[in-house]
């Protein structure tokens, strides 16, 4: 080939602005056009709503899988602003279902944000062949439609309300996914995540696809992850060891339930900010030192091990543990592309600090289960 075919300069760059970039890359914005692309959709779209009940701004939200093969997020919170921005409450509806990131949520302990993507509206708007937004606030009833991301007329207000919220249907477009089917268990899942480890939340998951079986599931968890170990497993000993605690030095908070359960098997499930962090991190590498802290100062008080014993070790504890180690910052710190490992340093001796004392406290004051815990660890040791 000729030096000539090489040539590469400005006048080959194609600019792609907008909505339009996001349609011609799709995968750069919501990760696949498979099923991972596909489910990302629904959880940007809801995510939105859940943050209005962590707002105190709603206190329910309500997913429905249409028979049209739609996915439909109603809300019952103030309702989004449409039209003029001088109304308060951010940017307007238009706005935040055409522009990229506009108006970009807080990252901070309070709020979802943005899965793994953070995309927004606009680019859920984006990849559906139609979405429907319906406004009830003020009293009056505004409906706004689109295609492809292109508004189909101008937002109308078409009736008096009586009721507040907001309602946001998509379709997602099969010019640009491989599949249009969503899994009720996969959403489920995630849902059910998200309600144990934000216990405010109040989630309605709903499938209308087939008229001969409809179902419906309900998430919510007042205990927080003490009610999801409390599911897992035949335990070893009745408690669930549960807490949660605020330090000034990580800027967030940590919560923690766990549970011995009569198996060999350890689950321990991490998150930051609601994201399941599958790589640990700080706050998993704290949980691990104060839960070998506390037991193993427990062992030594009460002459369980020789001053000539090692320390338990972390496959010793390991052994039928199930637990949950939450925590939620202001200013989260995520390493890798996929964003599943915490690296926050102060999140570590904070996490430590915690667990062991909790442990400690209930250790002391539960002295028959302490002695399960530690039977099964010492049998864990022998073997």
């Amino acid at each position: 080939m000729s030096e000539e075919s090489h040539t590469y300069d400005a006048s080959m760059i194609v600019v792609l602005e907008g909505l339009e970039a996001v349609r011609k890359r799709p995968g750069m914005y919501i990760g696949s056009v498979g099923e991972r692309g596909l489910h990302h959709m629904a959880f940007e779209a809801a995510e939105r709503a859940l943050n209005e009940i962590l707002g105190g701004t709603a206190s329910r939200v309500e997913i429905t899988l249409t028979a049209d093969g739609g996915v439909r997020i109603a809300d019952d919170g103030t309702g989004l602003v449409v039209g003029d921005a001088g109304q308060g409450d951010g940017a307007p509806l238009e706005t935040r279902l055409t522009e990229l990131w506009c108006g970009a949520p807080p990252a901070d302990r309070r709020s979802l944000v943005g899965g793994y993507f953070g995309v927004g509206l606009a680019v859920v708007n984006a990849l559906s062949s139609r979405l429907t937004a319906e406004v009830r606030r003020d009293g009056a009833r505004w409906v706004l439609e689109y295609e492809q991301g292109v508004p189909v007329g101008v937002p109308a207000r078409t009736s008096p309300a009586d009721a507040v919220g907001t309602v946001v249907t998509f379709r997602p477009d099969a010019e640009i996914f491989e599949t249009l089917e969503f899994s009720f268990e996969t959403l489920a899942e995630r849902f059910r995540e998200l309600a144990f480890l934000n216990r405010e939340l109040d989630i309605t998951l709903t499938d209308d696809r087939d008229p001969a079986a409809p179902r419906a599931v309900r998430f919510r968890f007042p205990g927080g992850p003490r009610d999801y170990i409390a599911e897992q497993g035949a335990p070893l000993h009745p408690d669930v060891i549960g807490f949660e605690r605020k330090y000034s030095e990580m800027e967030g908070t940590v919560e923690v339930a766990l549970r011995w359960c009569d198996s060999r098997e350890e689950r321990i499930a991490s998150y930051a900010n609601s994201l399941p962090t599958t790589g640990g991190g700080a706050h998993e590498l704290g949980f691990r030192d104060g839960l070998a802290a506390a037991l193993t100062g427990y062992a030594r008080e009460h002459q369980l091990l020789s001053p000539s014993d090692p320390d338990f070790t972390n496959t010793q504890l390991g052994a039928g543990l199930t637990a949950v180690v939450s925590v939620k910052l202001d200013r989260p710190e995520f390493e890798g592309a996929t964003r599943d490992r915490l690296g926050n340093r102060p999140v570590r001796a904070c996490v430590a600090e915690a667990v062991r004392e909790h442990l400690t406290v209930w250790l002391r004051t539960n002295p028959a289960q302490a002695t399960s815990v530690l039977a099964r660890i010492s049998t864990t040791t022998r073997h």
